[in-house]
């Protein structure tokens, strides 16, 4: 069976530390970068293998956002469309709670949560998927297209 939309240029992997990946499930539509990310469309939401610093699982805003969720680690956990990435403009033009002034932030919609996680190995960068984890991110999202 040939399926196109497990492989090509319609998808990419975005590697998040926790607990911001799964801030992002929760609602954060902003990822604060060090550098500009040319790359739109769909991203699956992958979460490094690190462990959260305790005191930044404190702060008001990430305590509210994760309460009652688990924090994986070492898989890819939601799907989410990038649909923009710009520098940081000020807090007059970027009002969002979850953007850090000097970084460029990278805009996220249409975020789908996981039902499981799906281990996986991801990069630092924007990274290409392979056929076979697209694969088992589709079987949960059979409704997500290129």
């Amino acid at each position: 069976m040939n399926a196109p939309h497990l492989v090509g240029d319609w998808i990419r992997g975005i590697t998040i530390r926790q607990p911001w990946a799964t801030c992002i499930l929760a609602g954060k539509t902003v990822e604060n970068r060090t550098v500009h990310w040319p790359w739109r469309g769909w991203v699956l939401i992958h979460v490094g293998k690190a462990k959260p610093e305790p005191a930044v699982l404190r702060d008001p805003l990430v305590a509210t956002a994760i309460r009652g969720r688990e924090l994986h680690l070492g898989a890819v956990i939601g799907v989410a469309r990038l649909v923009d990435c710009h520098l940081d403009q000020g807090p007059e033009r970027c009002t969002n709670s979850w953007a850090q002034r000097a970084a460029h932030h990278l805009v996220l919609a249409d975020v789908h949560e996981l039902a499981l996680p799906v281990p996986a190995r991801g990069a630092l960068s924007a990274w290409k998927p392979t056929r076979d984890l697209v694969g088992q991110v589709l079987q949960q999202l059979p409704g997500l297209k290129p």
